[in-house]
């Protein structure tokens, strides 16, 4: 038995939440067999607030500042965040020490229990219905290409949010797919929203781990759970969105890949409305050159002022 004190990690108490803590706290059993590991639950603003839509919240750390808080006053030693989550910005006194592999980074479309069909997609959504998601981004991207459609903010858990639809509150709901398998819950998957239709937010379906930053035993064994091909590719992503100053919040997606070795970031920003949509995409081998360089594109064609209609 190990004489080194338990890893305790800080986390929201969804069901979710606690999946990933648990994912991270088997991928620390097999890095460190001897080293006893904890689960410290925290309750968030969002978690809190189920009401109001996200983006009212404000802008930064909805769901994970309390978490980060836990860790800086030493009641945790580490912070598990889903990455989309996690601002860009750093904060004092934590890094972000480890990302292991990714899962899913795309979108998932819902139909009610009663309506579904074997061959359901985006289409067949009927015209003036009411599709339920709180993210700006998602909505932004759906009425680009369905404008007659409405949104209603869908807040809660996953089952909470399924359940809405079921009793038909929605006639279709958007989530990140991830977050269903995860949750062994594919099966209520109708239809795969992929690129070009729907690009995911920066770091959708990746784990971010964060610890104190002076605490250098800690970050080399969480060195050991991190995928390197992940942390390039949402590392591109995250200077792309710190670059453009949009926050968790803002229309803007993004999706990563490798193509020979090198490795393609695409990116899109759009009006609240979907009306506008601007898209662009390179490739390089140093992540935070691609995410500068992917962002200077954008800004050069608009992006910032539609980033500042969507803050306000």
């Amino acid at each position: 038995m190990s004489t080194l004190p338990p890893i305790r990690i800080a986390t929201r108490s969804s069901r979710l939440a606690l999946w990933q803590a648990h994912h991270v706290e088997e991928l620390l059993h097999a890095a460190a067999p001897d080293r006893e590991v904890s689960i410290v639950h925290v309750s968030t603003l969002g978690d809190r607030d189920k009401s109001e839509p996200l983006h009212s919240l404000g802008t930064f750390g909805v769901f994970t500042r309390e978490v980060q808080k836990v860790v800086l006053d030493g009641q945790a030693d580490i912070a598990v965040h889903s990455l989309k989550d996690l601002p860009t910005e750093p904060v004092p006194g934590l890094s972000l020490a480890a990302v292991p592999q990714r899962g899913a980074a795309h979108d998932a479309l819902l139909f009610p229990e009663s309506t579904r069909t074997a061959d359901a997609n985006w289409e067949q959504i009927p015209t003036g219905a009411t599709v339920g998601t709180g993210s700006l981004r998602r909505r932004a991207q759906l009425a680009h290409v369905r404008p007659d459609v409405n949104f209603d903010a869908a807040r809660g858990n996953v089952e909470t949010r399924i359940r809405k639809l079921d009793e038909g509150q929605f006639d279709a709901l958007v989530l990140a797919a991830a977050g269903l398998e995860r949750l062994g819950l594919s099966e209520r998957i109708d239809c795969e929203l992929q690129p070009p239709l729907m690009l995911g937010a920066v770091g959708q379906g990746a784990l971010g781990i964060e610890c104190r930053s002076g605490d250098d035993p800690l970050r080399e064994l969480l060195s050991q759970i991190s995928d390197p091909q992940t942390q390039r590719a949402v590392t591109a992503e995250r200077t792309l969105l710190s670059e453009l100053r949009g926050g968790c919040h803002a229309p803007i997606g993004a999706t990563t890949s490798y193509e020979s070795g090198r490795l393609h970031l695409q990116a899109v920003v759009l009006s609240v409305d979907g009306a506008q949509r601007l898209h662009a995409a390179d490739s390089a081998e140093d992540p935070v050159e691609l995410g500068r360089t992917l962002a200077e594109q954008l800004r050069s064609h608009g992006a910032d002022e539609m980033i500042a209609a969507a803050k306000a």
